[in-house]
Formats: C-alpha cells, structure tokens, sequence
C-alpha cells in the first residue's frame, strides 16, 4: 500500500478499497494471494474477508487444489452487492443507468429533463429509482457546466442550478456518496477507458450539444479541469474581431448556408490549431451525430493552413452519449469500491 493512511478509518476504506478492487480485476483470490497482492497481513485479510463474507459482499467459490497444506478457500466479488446510478442531465432529457459493480447494466431509461424544473423534481426521480433498486449505493451526476468539488459554478440557461452543491444535497439527503461532473470531463474519461492503450495519451473531446459549445481535456491520462475548474469552456476562446468560438460557430438566421458552413470549418480549424499550440493531444474527438468524414477532412485541410500538418492531432468521431455515460459509470464504480461499508 502506498498511499499515506492517517487515520483508522482511512486504513478501512483503504483495505477495503484494496480487495474490492484486486477481486474485480482478478475475479477471484484467496485470503494468502489478496495478502501478498495489496502487502497487509494475514490476520487482517482475514478479519475484513469474514466481515464482508457476512454482509454478502463476497461470494464463496469453493477450495482450491491441495499444494501439500491445508486447502485454500477461494473468493469473488458480488457483483450485485450494490449498485450505482449515472445520470446525465440535459435540457430536454435525462438519462439514466443503473449498473452492478462490474458494470452490468440492470436497468437504463430516459426521463424528462430536470435542469429547467430544479432540483426537488429530480430528487423525486432518484428516490423512485432507490425505491425499486434498494442496493443503489452511489449516485453520478454529469452536468451541462463547471463544477467545483460537486459545486455548479457555472451552468448557463439553469439558474435554479447555479451555484448550487449538488454533490452536498444529495449525500445529506440520501445518505450515499455522490460525485458530480461536467458533460464534457465525463465524455472525455469515457472515451479514454475504452482505448486499448498502453500510454497516457491527451485527448480534446469537442462538443457542439444543446448548450453551447464545451469540450473535456486529458493530458496524459488525466482529466484537466484548471485552478478555478473553468477549463474546457471554449465557447470563450477569442477567434476574430469581436467574436469567440461560440458566436462564430453560430448560424445567423437568413445567410447563405455554404457561408455559415465554412465560416464554422475555419472557427473549429482555427480552435484546434490554438489546442495543437498549447496542448498539442494526440487527438481531438467529436460526437458523431455532429460530424461526418467530409467535415473532419475538411477541418483537418483547413487547420492545416495554421498549423503545420505533423503536429496536428488525430481528428475522429465516436457516441458521445455512451462516452458520457461510461464515464460517468467509472465514477460512480469507483465510488463504491471505495465506500468505508
């Protein structure tokens, strides 16, 4: 174990964390191979093993081959012990999963939109959801704005969620842990998880959406979220006179559209050529629905123009839904392997 441990009640978490994690990732282990693999004794490995075997969290799978001793009783994980919600909001919609800890989908729907109606209406929503799904044991929540340690800093359009601790309300009104986490940031960690990399690379995941323009930024594998967590706002990044990204990608009503349709190829080309300057990521991802091979062709020509084609990243598309979901599911997971229960 590596990470400092400061208190008893950190070391639980800690050694809980630690063999939730070990029998998820390896299916199965007995106490002597969970011992060597997260370096905790054997007396200890065995007093967590027999308090979770109890509380159903472990599933027996029966004894290994005889090496000569005693026969070594071997573990699993259950996955259905608990479960966690992923929720994204939106202005029309709400989408929602509820997944086991191995990421087995149980139940996923769509709700009406909640950003415009506030917050008591989705809170009624999560308490239906907890009221057939009982074992529901973490909630994440992606938001269309700038969040700060569960705090919506910044989220246009919503006042009724401005400045509001999202991450606070829920964990005192549901007693669960909660996370909270920009569309974007999410969208880009999804993305990310399911790349079969061996480096850390960085990544610009670009959305156009419902709520203006916003994109989620990882450098070598981790998301940036910046001193004040306004990062990835790009719809304020200044492109022309008078105009950031935001306004010069937006269509003005009666011009011609071939017009509007290059101005917006030159407003992206010239905002990833300003990413390849000062992040230079090894790409930039867009949500398929709002792109299509002739665009990223004619966007990568066009910042060509600005930048020198060997340094540009790799333009590409992918489902930015179930990019944003899947990221959101990574941190609702880690939320409870890491639950102190």
């Amino acid at each position: 174990m590596t990470e400092k441990i400061s208190t008893p009640k950190d070391m639980k978490k800690e050694i809980l964390r630690g063999i939730r994690a070990t029998l998820l990732s390896c299916g199965s282990a007995t106490k002597v191979e969970l011992s060597e693999k997260l370096g905790i004794s054997f007396p200890t490995i065995t007093k967590f093993i027999h308090q979770m075997e109890e509380a159903g969290e472990l599933l027996t799978l029966g004894l290994d081959e005889s090496s000569g001793g005693r026969r070594a009783q071997r573990y699993a994980y259950n996955p259905d012990y608990q479960l966690s919600v992923a929720l994204f909001l939106e202005r029309t919609e709400t989408q929602y999963t509820i997944y086991n800890s191995m990421g087995e989908v149980k139940e996923k729907g769509i709700s009406p939109g909640f950003l415009l109606d506030g917050i008591e209406t989705l809170a009624e929503q999560i308490e239906s959801l907890i009221k057939r799904f009982p074992r529901i044991g973490s909630l994440a929540f992606g938001v269309p704005g700038s969040v700060n340690g569960g705090r919506i800093i910044y989220i246009p359009g919503y006042e009724k969620y401005h400045d509001f601790d999202l991450k606070d309300h829920f964990e005192t009104r549901f007693k669960l842990p909660v996370v909270v986490e920009n569309d974007m940031n999410a969208a880009v960690l999804g993305y990310y998880d399911k790349m079969d990399v061996q480096d850390n690379p960085s990544l610009v995941y670009l959305y156009f959406g419902q709520n203006g323009p916003g994109a989620g930024i990882l450098v070598n594998g981790n998301v940036v979220r910046g001193s004040t967590f306004f990062s990835g706002e790009v719809s304020f990044v200044p492109l022309y006179d008078g105009r950031n990204f935001q306004q010069a990608i937006t269509y003005v009503e009666g011009t011609n559209a071939a017009i509007n349709e290059a101005d917006r190829i030159d407003a992206v080309s010239r905002l990833i050529a300003s990413l390849t300057a000062i992040l230079n990521p090894n790409a930039v991802i867009f949500n398929r629905d709002e792109v299509n091979d002739r665009l990223l062709t004619a966007i990568s020509a066009r910042s060509a123009s600005y930048i020198s084609k060997e340094h540009l990243p790799k333009l590409t598309a992918s489902d930015w839904q179930e990019d944003y979901l899947n990221g959101l599911k990574r941190l609702g997971l880690n939320l409870l392997i890491s639950a102190d229960h």
